[in-house]
């Protein structure tokens, strides 16, 4: 009989102790994965790039996003999904657009959990 997972809310982002500071536990461990299996595809690590580097707070629409990557904007669609499921980013539907938007502290967050000494160079 297949093991059941944990229902993880992906919304929040990820609040476990450092990876470094004490063993995870299994669900600790599923929810930082869940996170880490999003950005395990090279082009949803370019899509967040993306967004991250907007200019002047302007969020950029998913078929913006395809025209830049040269990809379809279902297929762009699919991957900024993945993102969104894993809590990465967030989206904003205006008419017939959708925005998109980072979610700086879920990525915060997961970077802490990582390292929590990452930054301090």
């Amino acid at each position: 009989m297949p093991k059941t997972l944990p229902i993880i809310d992906m919304n929040a982002p990820v609040c476990c102790s450092p990876v470094a500071a004490q063993p995870l536990d299994d669900v600790a461990a599923l929810e930082v994965a869940l996170r880490l299996k999003a950005l395990a595809d090279p082009m949803r690590v370019r899509l967040l790039s993306l967004i991250l580097t907007c200019e002047n707070d302007q969020h950029p629409t998913t078929g913006a996003l395809a025209a830049i990557v040269g990809l379809a904007e279902s297929t762009v669609s699919h991957h900024l999904g993945q993102l969104r499921t894993a809590g990465l980013i967030a989206s904003d539907r205006r008419g017939m657009t959708v925005h998109h938007i980072a979610r700086r502290d879920a990525l915060a967050a997961l970077r802490d959990v990582l390292d929590p000494h990452c930054c301090e160079c």
